[in-house]
């Protein structure tokens, strides 16, 4: 073989392994900016970080979205309020559902970080309280709902005096859960909460504790019993009962429940918003998720869970007993 093309073998290993190391340091710079080179609205693989209020809810929407697009693969963890806002900031997820959107301090921070927060809202919720199916009481004014909060009243005797039933015990879903979160805010108390306020693990757990015990007084979300088409959903509406809730400005005497026109018009009164948050700084599936979601076919997912879509024009329908 000839020095010249000695020379030639020489040079073109020498650019092989160049054009290798750079193809190899490309993967491992991608892998650690948390997507792969292929991904993009509609393929990819990913992890979200989901209240646990909207299992149902997202399971579904997930479930349509992947059978649409079969190279998308989304994984929902479904945790408490907290535990959901800690896996964004801490860059575990990009993409989370919530009812709290991060505060000015935690978006300052994220931006010091070079991390632009998208918040959309994509659905009206609203927080349902339930009793066991032998307690006959089925309305409760606000302020008697407050008066309970605030440890003014523990007792079902106190709310109806010729009630069997004895000390209100109030089942929530978690220590960490936004619904707790929610009813401090709503009535100002940033002490502890009463005696009788105990947490389970989950919405489903309340669910089932109240359908087992006549003296409690449980808090889910809706959309754990709102959607009729869902057997599940169907099974746990049938264990329990829902209390109707007066407004406070509005008629004293009439009640609402959590269904979709009170919680459209706010007429029931603890209504809130349901969030999608990304943290994502390109194009990825998250985006393409949660452009989805918000779009016509993911709305009406919404519409059918019994919660209120954000993002398409509602119709409400009012039927009359003839």
């Amino acid at each position: 073989m000839g020095k010249r093309n000695r020379q030639y073998l020489k040079v073109n290993c020498w650019w092989q392994i160049l054009i290798f190391t750079g193809i190899v340091l490309a993967v491992i710079s991608c892998k650690g900016d948390g997507h792969t080179l292929n991904e993009t609205p509609t393929r990819g693989k990913i992890r979200i970080s989901v209240d646990e209020s909207y299992k149902l809810l997202i399971d579904a929407e997930i479930s349509t979205f992947t059978t649409i697009y079969t190279y998308a693969e989304i994984t929902a963890e479904y945790k408490p309020e907290y535990d959901v806002l800690s896996d964004f900031i801490n860059d575990s997820v990009k993409v989370i559902v919530t009812n709290q959107k991060p505060t000015e301090d935690q978006i300052e921070y994220l931006r010091e970080e070079q991390v632009i927060v998208r918040t959309v809202t994509f659905a009206y919720d609203a927080l349902a309280l339930i009793v066991n199916k032998e307690n006959p009481d089925s309305l409760l004014d606000y302020g008697t709902v407050e008066e309970i909060f605030r440890g003014e009243i523990t007792s079902w005797k106190e709310i109806s005096p010729d009630s069997g039933l004895g000390k209100i015990a109030v089942i929530f879903d978690n220590t960490k859960s936004g619904n707790i979160r929610y009813f401090k805010e709503k009535f100002d108390i940033t002490g502890n909460l009463p005696d009788n306020f105990y947490a389970v693990n989950n919405n489903e757990e309340v669910i089932n504790y109240i359908s087992d015990n006549r003296n409690g007084l449980g808090i889910i979300s809706v959309n754990w019993i709102s959607d009729k088409d869902d057997s599940l959903s169907m099974s746990f509406i049938n264990k329990i009962k829902v209390i109707a809730i007066s407004h406070p400005f509005m008629e004293p005497d009439i009640y609402y429940r959590p269904y979709q026109g009170s919680i459209y018009e706010k007429s029931y009164p603890f209504t809130r918003e349901v969030y999608l948050v990304s943290r994502e700084t390109f194009a990825g599936l998250g985006s393409g998720f949660i452009s989805w979601v918000a779009g016509e076919k993911g709305q009406r997912i919404v519409l059918k869970s019994g919660l209120v879509p954000a993002t398409m024009p509602i119709r409400l329908i009012q039927v009359r007993n003839q």
